[in-house]
């Protein structure tokens, strides 16, 4: 089962650099464009898109359970998500999970004790369409839909966090 795991991350991971290496559409998301919507299922299996969350800053991070680096920073992202949800100003954190099974995905957030929203991206169709090379890949984005930065890897605390929430806070 363990070897399963690996052989099945490898060949995500590979699929995730190729398609980055791709000609693609040249639209590649990056600071100062408009987000691509989206709509993925979330736990609950109900659809959630991106642009239901216009007029609220966005923190939108890929990642996977398997991931080390996405595990080490999730508890800093539930940290964030209790600390800014609901307040002024709010934070909306979506995490968007790649490749993965609802009951895996169940099973890590749980054992984690998340509570933050989760989406599903099975097919890894999202993470292509922003070009996610490498995981956890984090997109700032302001209450405009604008993309104001890009975090290629974990964040080491919620402090970093916090001062990259600053370029999307109004």
């Amino acid at each position: 089962m363990n070897r399963l795991k690996i052989i099945l991350s490898l060949v995500l991971i590979s699929g995730l650099l190729l398609a980055g290496c791709s000609a693609g559409t040249g639209q590649s998301p990056s600071p100062g464009k408009q987000a691509p919507d989206f709509q993925l299922p979330d736990l609950e299996g109900q659809p959630v898109s991106l642009s239901s969350f216009r007029g609220q800053p966005v923190l939108l991070n890929f990642w996977a359970s398997w991931c080390g680096p996405c595990r080490y920073e999730m508890p800093f992202l539930q940290e964030i998500h209790e600390e800014w949800t609901g307040k002024s100003p709010s934070v909306v954190i979506l995490a968007v999970n790649i490749g993965e099974s609802p009951s895996e995905v169940n099973e890590f957030m749980n054992s984690y004790n998340l509570s933050f929203p989760v989406l599903l991206d099975t097919e890894g169709n999202v993470a292509r369409m922003y070009n996610v090379r490498g995981i956890p890949t984090t997109f700032l984005i302001d209450i405009d839909g604008t993309i104001q930065g890009i975090k290629v890897g974990a964040f080491s605390n919620k402090t970093e966090i916090e001062k990259n929430l600053s370029k999307i806070i109004p």
